[in-house]
């Protein structure tokens, strides 16, 4: 039986598959059946959606460059799309996951993704974007490994864990959205889960983990949670931080790490105390309420079970900020190529454009909305990126409503205006995009499609003074950000990446609501050195669904 057989054979099994085809890089192949199951991830009985049978869903483990192929099966009762967080996608924004770009799966029907983790390393995750699905699950962790030849600035662990934290709501999303549809806000969630599950410290629990005395292991941190910042910490152990989103970092020691709203930390953590158990405890952030989960960690043969004593979480967002100027790109680690990350360098580069986006909470014919300098997004019932292709881009949106510069109203009345947020953007433009928070809570951003420099966070307003603290030689390339009350924060990023790209905050209720955005990256030359043609599967929708496909891009 050749590789090809034995692959489809394995898909038919729901098995991963890993082959080489014609020479290409290898391919890993998934199939992931969608169904709700009824779960009880804070102890009360509740609708959750499955993969596989699975909460969290499976984990897409992979090398750098591994081509990925997800066949999705719909047996929910609502359309369905999935986004890879922080997966760059090169020049295949058709594969997103988000309604800006695509036409969501029906019901009872099936879609394959196909994408690679091209030039990337590090931690991420997945997660349903249609209607409020992320609050029932079906997320799961994606890993990405270097090459054989890219040297790793540590020595191989004993063991790789993904670790997806987050916040919970007992009530279904069927219920959360009821709530947001109607103008309300969705209230303060009512627990903390850890790989679904939520272990309350008193020794009770299965261990989550088994360690071997001695030995030293790689837990992947993400918050995959819908409105809270997190702290993680391990009792009785330190955290040694090697990896950020894809980059490998100053291995700076952490007793406890704040990972906000679809941040992933990679933490190195050695075996190296009394054999018995410990608790990995997770727990809010910035709330009046704080709740938290644990998951037990056993040692080998140990004797003993872990302390009730739980350690803290810092209080106040001073020490956060302090923590996040902590964190420093290693200039002299292999990423995803054999060049170390320090040779590129991005503060010697001009900006050639400066974007400043200010947050604003209001309330438009009486309903919640947020909005970003002066526009809450809607999705038009045409996914953006196919009217664009299509031809039909004025016929669903309009580009550029928001303008670069933005200063809200002095007398808090704001002009808020509801439609879908398109911002065209020049291909290969080095731009410099400033987050102000005038709000009260903290606030996280993603930008989809990229991975960008976090030179700053600061209190106050930003003026370009401000340039003055930027961090211009060791800050971390991520793809997400957070932004403390009565702040700002800056990153810088090229838009090498030509498609249509979301940027959105990582709060449910908040990009619900409108708070997010696409950049339009068009390639000038209309080439599939730039980007791909639409895939022959992708599914059609909207006002584009009858008209005959555009000529293809060429070389």
């Amino acid at each position: 039986m050749n590789n090809m057989l034995r692959c489809m054979l394995a898909i038919a099994l729901a098995i991963t598959c890993n082959i080489l085809v014609n020479g290409e890089d290898p391919y890993l192949f998934h199939e992931w059946k969608v169904t709700y199951g009824t779960l009880s991830p804070l102890g009360v009985a509740q609708k959750v959606i499955l993969i596989n049978d699975q909460f969290p869903g499976p984990r897409i483990n992979g090398t750098s460059n591994n081509n990925v192929v997800v066949n999705v099966f719909n047996q929910l009762d609502e359309p369905l799309l999935f986004t890879w967080n922080g997966i760059q996608l090169r020049k295949n924004s058709w594969q997103e996951g988000t309604l800006g770009n695509n036409c969501p799966i029906p019901p009872g029907a099936n879609f394959t993704y196909r994408f690679q983790v091209k030039d990337q390393i590090g931690s991420y995750y997945y997660y349903p974007t249609t209607s409020l699905h992320r609050a029932a699950g079906g997320y799961g962790g994606i890993s990405v490994l270097s090459r054989a030849l890219i040297p790793v600035p540590y020595d191989t662990p004993e063991a790789d864990h993904m670790v997806l934290v987050g916040d919970w709501y007992t009530k279904s999303h069927t219920e959360l959205k009821r709530l947001l549809d109607s103008g309300r806000a969705l209230g303060r969630p009512q627990g903390v889960i850890i790989n679904g599950k939520s272990g309350k410290g008193d020794g009770k629990d299965e261990p989550m983990f088994t360690v071997i005395p001695g030995k030293t292991y790689r837990f992947r941190i993400c918050n995959v949670g819908l409105k809270d910042s997190i702290n993680v910490r391990v009792q009785g152990h330190t955290m040694k931080l090697v990896e950020i989103e894809g980059s490998h970092t100053v291995q700076n020691v952490y007793e406890s790490l704040d990972v906000h709203l679809g941040q992933c930390f990679s933490v190195l953590v050695t075996a190296d105390q009394e054999p018995k158990d410990y608790f990995l405890v997770a727990s809010t952030r910035f709330t009046k309420q704080s709740h938290f989960a644990t998951a037990t960690i056993r040692y080998a043969n140990g004797n003993g079970p872990a302390s009730p004593q739980l350690p803290k979480a810092p209080e106040g967002w001073a020490w956060s900020l302090n923590q996040f100027r902590s964190f420093r790109w290693n200039l002299t680690a292999s990423a995803a190529r054999p060049n170390p990350q320090g040779s590129y360098h991005y503060g010697q580069i001009n900006i050639t454009r400066t974007i400043k986006l200010v947050t604003a909470a209001v309330k438009v014919d009486g309903k919640l909305r947020y909005a970003l300098n002066g526009v809450s997004h809607v999705d038009p019932a045409t996914p953006i990126k196919l009217a664009e292709y299509f031809g039909a881009g004025d016929k669903v949106f309009k580009y550029d409503l928001i303008k670069d510069e933005y200063e809200p109203s002095k007398d808090g009345q704001e002009k808020i205006t509801l439609a879908p947020n398109v911002v065209n953007a020049t291909y290969r433009n080095f731009v410099e995009i400033i987050f102000e928070n005038h709000g009260k809570s903290v606030l996280s951003w993603h930008l989809a499609g990229h991975s960008f420099f976090a030179v700053a966070i600061e209190p106050g307003k930003w003026t370009p003074e401000k340039r003055e603290n930027y961090n211009l030689l060791d800050a971390v390339s991520r793809n997400t950000i957070q932004v403390y009350p009565k702040s700002w924060a800056a990153i810088l990023t090229t838009f090498d990446n030509a498609g249509l790209w979301n940027l959105r905050s990582n709060s449910l209720e908040r990009n619900y609501l409108g708070h997010q955005l696409y950049f339009s990256v068009l390639s000038p030359n209309k080439s599939i050195k730039d980007e791909y043609n639409m895939p022959d599967n992708d599914l059609l929708c909207g006002i584009i669904k009858d008209i005959p496909k555009p000529a293809p891009y060429t070389v």
